[in-house]
């Protein structure tokens, strides 16, 4: 057998350019309910999780973690229970597929813990990576079932993947139907997050199991007077549109000055206000006044001694990008 120096140097160029594969992905935060519209509501936002997944063959260990920005003190894992590399994982295993090694970069923006869909933003991450690395296609379909089944409902992961105001309806099957609408650009989103962590699954505990059909009928109303408030324009309705009785009164006890700032009477500007996911953070609309309207629920928090952030966050209407 002959080797000639071409073989060589188009093997080695080969071997880089495995070694060279890299892809990189940016995820939207998002808040989701949006008072009556309990997981079926979902609102991207910008503030992003982005991750850079390069294949590295030669490595000895199947994938090492490095986490910068939010949760890099040690909150996000960097081993094993990376929730962005078990997404990769159960991806690849759905779709009979085998993960190279990989090296994972990961910055994150979001708050943890506080209502802001950082778990959907990880999991979308996950597999949309595993997708890439194994170039394998999945659709839309694919991705927000594979995505709901490892969140538990699908209001979060829709709209980190799809982008601006998402509505979703999980089907008996597991199947996530999505419709997208767009967002009014004069209507700012303030969120204000508490430093207090609660945990999803915490904070599904205290729903009850039944509710009485006198609140399952004035969330749908609510729910629907949500949509034909922003159709029309008449934003003055948000306010009755975003009232609840399904998941806020039973969460609200769950961190000192929550009920107080869910209940912060309206300001100037202000068209409602609600519980943002499972919270803690609370999440208002306004026409003006933004940075106002945040103080004055952030004092609701303050005075029970929890300190808390204000962000002024326009909504993302890109989804999911990858690069």
């Amino acid at each position: 057998m002959v080797i000639r120096a071409a073989d060589i140097t188009e093997a080695g160029e080969e071997q880089r350019r495995i070694r060279d594969r890299s892809f990189s992905v940016r995820v939207p935060a998002s808040t989701a309910n949006l008072g009556a519209g309990f997981d079926c509501f979902g609102l991207a936002l910008k503030l992003y999780l982005t991750v850079k997944a390069k294949v590295v063959p030669e490595a000895t260990v199947a994938c090492r973690v490095r986490n910068t920005g939010e949760g890099s003190d040690g909150t996000l894992a960097s081993t094993e229970e990376n929730l962005i590399l078990r997404s990769m994982r159960v991806t690849a295993e759905r779709e009979g597929l085998t993960l190279p090694s990989l090296e994972l970069d990961v910055n994150n923006e979001l708050p943890l813990a506080r209502g802001l869909g950082s778990s959907a933003t990880a999991i979308v991450a996950g597999i949309t990576l595993a997708a890439l690395v194994c170039d394998r296609e999945l659709s839309a379909e694919t991705v927000l079932r594979y995505a709901a089944e490892m969140e538990g409902h699908a209001d979060n992961v829709a709209a980190a993947y799809l982008g601006g105001l998402v509505i979703t309806c999980l089907k008996s099957d597991g199947s996530v139907l999505a419709v997208k609408r767009s967002w009014p650009s004069e209507l700012k989103v303030v969120v204000v997050s508490p430093e207090a962590f609660l945990k999803t699954a915490e904070s599904r505990i205290v729903l009850p199991a039944n509710v009485p059909r006198a609140d399952a009928v004035f969330n749908l109303q609510r729910a629907a007077l949500f949509g034909a408030a922003l159709e029309t324009g008449a934003y003055d309705l948000l306010w009755d549109a975003m009232q609840d009785r399904l998941h806020q009164v039973h969460r609200q006890s769950l961190v000192p000055g929550l009920a107080e700032a869910l209940a912060t009477p309206r300001q100037p500007g202000m068209v409602g206000i609600a519980l943002s996911g499972s919270g803690p953070s609370v999440v208002a609309f306004a026409r003006d006044h933004p940075d106002d309207i945040g103080e004055a629920i952030a004092e609701k928090f303050r005075q029970h001694d929890v300190p808390a952030k204000v962000r002024v966050l326009e909504v993302d209407q890109e989804g999911c990008k990858y690069f």
